[in-house]
């Protein structure tokens, strides 16, 4: 059984960027009256461009039974709730390696660094809207594996 953990910048660093406005903007903007939280994610792409995309995710069930995971070779990936729902993060370091899982606070996103396995979209509790910036271009940018024995992940206290 994986038991989430809260998701922090540091445990999540190996994977990616945590997006979150949180202590001090970085600078203000539009005439002192928004503070901006600067340059929060590391896109990185190989060629193509970065799109932005809109989701709607369908929320899944606890314990989670983790089939599979997928990595982009070509481009990182960031997701960010556009509400304040929780929702799953789950990494790997490779097919062979046991997955870790985070669980967001509601006001956090996710940028993966290209290359980095993880699973899917996973909102907790009801369908939940998502901005999604990654990569459009040529190429094949979806890798996935499949395990033979599903991992079982679960919350924290659950």
């Amino acid at each position: 059984m994986i038991v989430a953990e809260l998701l922090t910048t540091e445990a999540f660093a190996p994977y990616g960027d945590v997006i979150e406005a949180s202590g001090d903007p970085s600078f203000f903007i539009n005439a002192d009256k928004c503070g901006r939280f600067h340059d929060l994610a590391n896109t990185d792409f190989t060629d193509g461009k970065a799109g932005i995309s809109l989701a709607q995710a369908t929320p899944y069930a606890l314990p989670l039974s983790l089939t599979m995971i997928e990595r982009h070779p070509l481009g990182s990936q960031m997701f960010m709730p556009l509400n304040d729902a929780p929702f799953l993060v789950v990494v790997s370091d490779g097919p062979e390696t046991a997955p870790k899982a985070f669980i967001t606070n509601g006001a956090q996103g996710v940028n993966y660094h290209r290359g980095i396995w993880h699973g899917v979209l996973t909102p907790l509790t009801a369908p939940q809207p998502f901005l999604i910036v990654d990569y459009i271009g040529t190429g094949n940018n979806l890798e996935g594996y499949h395990f033979p024995t599903p991992f079982q992940v679960s919350l924290p206290n659950a």
